[in-house]
């Protein structure tokens, strides 16, 4: 195993490898495979993850519970109380099959409950489902499918929000070759054509983009090149028209250097050796994506004349990049002999103590995941929303695609794409909301059917004597601004049918 675990870690997870191989023995899966050797795999990419020892032991044990070979009192008895939460509420996830959309949303509800209690569950159930991904050819093709869709539609959204960007890019390319398997070929004969020519082409200039640096006085870290991910690949060509000539960025150029400073002064290098582009200047530094990602990038007129992208970020904010949330529940000690799987307030506390950073962003989303789990438990009234209604509302204000706007003051809100101003009011308050007579986006006026973009500076105009109507719901587009409106006292005695039409009930 890697170093990096304690002496004690290490024995916990030997323990947890021999007592699956003892409950387990010869057993095989419905692939073939050996139990032994899907549980291993689990917890060896939990430790590549750098995931703490109770996650790695928890993923050895995980399908033991369901598979009928332990009882929970007795990984409790000889593995402690945590590592019995993890495998119950993995089991618990598990034990609901997902064959239509009630038993859908009821396993993101109890995703959710586990979450909330240690959000390490998710970080198994997500290793689980990519090593089980890899052997879905023995089964028919609609259990292949269907298997596939759940994870682009569940398992890479909630991974993307979690900030985990390696995680969500290996469960979409595994997904992607069972869903649409004639476009996840296409895109690898082509992208094994383009690449040999594309990663020559890089590491010639990588040598001249580490003298220039040196001349600067940049400690440079590292500098390689980054592969885009097929299911990546293939969305940006359908919005490109398949036109591949549009894809600047098959392999870019990532800079790792020793310090934010360095990340700007790295950037002044770069557009003092190439011209970069119009609008394609990132800077997720200074303004992180709504997830936490961060880095800058840039798009430039490189040698002969090629486009070619560059990403440039700190170690720090490199590995926050590919593992997100989870680089928070790491095996390195946040303070003296103490785990960072701590929970999210008392992991932040101590590590500000031993001079860790950690950014709020995820836990705030996992918190945000809670708030619609309770909101979908609400009984009477119509709040109330049936598992269709909310697996629909939760793809729309969680899971799609999401922007970043400023309030005056600079404050970041954010919110689902195509969302627009009355969105962006309700989520500030309600109140504001309500009063609201028109909106303004970097200072100019803009009517509430505009959806704002990422970057738009924000003001709500209002007045007091102003109440909701019924037009704002054509525009709202959250369900929290579609449902402040329609149970605003104004609007209450408004038929149903009403809100039947607008599919608000």
């Amino acid at each position: 195993m890697k170093t990096g675990y304690s002496p004690e870690d290490l024995a916990l997870v030997k323990k947890a490898f021999e007592k699956t191989k003892e409950v387990y023995q010869d057993d095989r899966r419905l692939t073939g495979e050996s139990c032994l050797s899907h549980l291993t795999k689990v917890a060896k990419k939990a430790v590549l993850l750098k995931l703490d020892a109770e996650t790695v032991a928890a993923g050895l044990l995980h399908d033991s519970v369901e598979d009928k070979k332990l009882e929970l009192a007795e990984i409790k008895k000889a593995f402690g109380e945590n590592i019995a939460f993890l495998v119950k509420s993995v089991t618990e996830i598990d034990e609901v099959k997902y064959h239509g959309v009630e038993e859908t949303t009821e396993a993101i509800r109890k995703m959710f409950l586990a979450v909330a209690k240690d959000i390490r569950v998710v970080f198994i159930k997500f290793i689980d489902r990519l090593e089980n991904l890899k052997t879905l050819d023995v089964f028919p093709e609609e259990k292949r499918k269907r298997k596939a869709l759940e994870t682009l539609e569940i398992y890479s959204p909630v991974a993307n929000r979690l900030g985990m960007g390696e995680m969500k890019a290996e469960l979409e390319d595994a997904a992607f070759k069972y869903v649409w398997p004639e476009e996840y070929q296409y895109i690898i004969r082509e992208t094994q054509k383009r690449m040999p020519e594309r990663q020559k082409y890089l590491e010639k200039i990588k040598p001249l983009i580490q003298k220039e640096l040196e001349k600067e006085k940049i400690k440079i870290i590292d500098v390689h090149s980054r592969e885009k991910h097929y299911y990546s690949l293939w969305k940006k060509l359908k919005s490109r028209e398949m036109d591949w000539e549009q894809i600047t960025d098959l392999v870019a150029l990532r800079i790792i250097v020793d310090n934010i400073e360095n990340c700007y002064k790295a950037l002044g290098v770069l557009h003092k050796l190439w011209k970069p582009l119009p609008g394609k200047i990132k800077d997720y530094i200074s303004l992180p994506k709504p997830n936490g990602y961060q880095s800058l990038h840039t798009t430039v007129f490189c040698e002969e004349g090629k486009i070619t992208e560059f990403q440039i970020r700190t170690p720090e904010i490199h590995e926050a990049a590919e593992r997100g949330i989870a680089a928070h529940w790491a095996y390195e000690e946040v303070g003296k002999k103490e785990k960072a799987h701590l929970p999210a307030r008392l992991a932040a506390k101590r590590a500000g103590k031993a001079g860790k950073k950690i950014r709020p962003k995820n836990f705030e989303w996992v918190k945000q995941l809670m708030g619609w789990q309770k909101k979908f438990s609400a009984k009477g009234g119509r709040e109330k929303q049936s598992p269709a209604e909310f697996l629909e509302s939760l793809k729309l204000d969680l899971f799609k695609d999401r922007i970043f706007v400023l309030t005056p003051k600079g404050d970041v809100i954010d919110l689902p794409e195509g969302a627009t101003a009355v969105d962006f009011a309700y989520h500030i308050h309600s109140e504001l909301g309500k009063h609201m007579t028109g909106a303004k986006a970097n200072g100019k006026i803009i009517s509430f059917s505009r959806p704002l973009v990422s970057g738009d500076i924000v003001e709500i105009l209002t007045s007091k004597n102003q109440k909701p109507n019924l037009e704002w719901l054509n525009h709202a587009k959250t369900r929290l601004a579609r449902s402040h409106i329609r149970l605003d006292p104004c609007l209450k005695n408004q038929p149903n049918h009403i809100f039947q039409h607008l599919g608000l009930v």
